[in-house]
């Protein structure tokens, strides 16, 4: 089981939690929280994190991307897991994801079959991007569109629709957070990208950084961090009932850390800094939670 805990890579799946809280916790606010859904909105949320990480492992394996990676070792470019048993598990998950996904709709919308197909739909164009991230001809992943995929499922789809399957009302200014945990969730990886640059770019995988260069992708990320944190300042603002609310804004001196180091150091010593993009996201979803909660 240990190649397989590994390839399922769970210090990931704070990301899915990130995402998943804020939606919650803003929820909180304007109606009362169906546990059954929450549940498992973050179980198939969970799913399809874990799939796009298997299909990764796969699809990069197949690429060539991981024979010079400087980062964690993947499964099957180390042959602890073979390619065809892997794929086998990418449509197990899938299948998981789908029979998850399917029961959530059946408790959110019991009656509303519109709602139902629209999300439904969605689901599917996930499980779909999650696999074709770095898997089949020409994924999208090695064009630099990740970072699209990434805003778009673990930022917007993710909160506003958390937010949506428990209200069932849509706020747009929820747009706001989402896009927050969005581009902090493209950070992490914009801090994968910058510290795969080499290996990336010897394997044809033009990452954003690849296309645009170091210098030029430090400035991509403070961007990306320093306008996430604007976005939720605006919601806190808009909607200001405590200080409270505001008290995400600590996690900014994480945040510049992360930039600092992204900046000055080498590139094989920016694995630790993945890590601490990923549990300053979750921090930050834990106090912007908080704030909603306790206001």
């Amino acid at each position: 089981m240990n190649p397989w805990i590994k390839a399922f890579r769970l210090r990931t799946l704070p990301l899915a939690l990130s995402g998943w809280m804020v939606g919650i916790a803003i929820a909180y606010n304007h109606s009362e929280v169906n546990w059954v859904v929450a549940s498992l909105t973050l179980l198939t949320a969970f799913l399809l994190q874990i799939l796009s990480n298997l299909a990764n492992d796969y699809g990069d394996a197949s690429s060539g991307v991981d024979t010079k990676r400087t980062g964690e070792e993947r499964m099957v470019s180390s042959g602890k897991i073979s390619a065809p048993a892997m794929k086998r598990a990418m449509i197990v998950f899938s299948l998981l994801a789908l029979i998850s996904g399917i029961l959530l709709l059946y408790s959110a919308f019991p009656d509303d079959w519109v709602s139902s197909l629209i999300f439904l739909g969605i689901g599917i164009i996930g499980i779909g991007a999650a696999i074709k991230y770095t898997v089949g001809k020409n994924p999208y992943g090695y064009a630099g569109f990740g970072d699209v995929f990434v805003f778009v499922f673990f930022g917007v789809v993710l909160v506003f629709g958390t937010y949506y399957l428990q209200t069932q009302w849509l706020n747009w200014e929820v747009l706001l957070p989402a896009s927050s945990i969005g581009l902090f969730s493209v950070g992490v990886l914009n801090v994968n990208n910058i510290r795969d640059i080499a290996s990336d770019k010897d394997a044809g995988k033009n990452s954003i950084p690849v296309r645009i260069g170091r210098e030029n992708a430090v400035i991509y990320h403070i961007a990306l961090l320093q306008i996430g944190m604007i976005l939720s300042i605006i919601f806190a603002s808009i909607n200001f009932q405590s200080w409270w609310s505001f008290i995400f804004v600590f996690v900014n001196a994480l945040l510049i850390v992360n930039i600092k180091a992204v900046k000055n150091k080498p590139t094989d010593q920016l694995d630790s800094y993945l890590k601490q993009m990923a549990i300053s996201t979750l921090l930050f979803s834990l106090l912007f939670s908080l704030g909603q909660v306790l206001v």
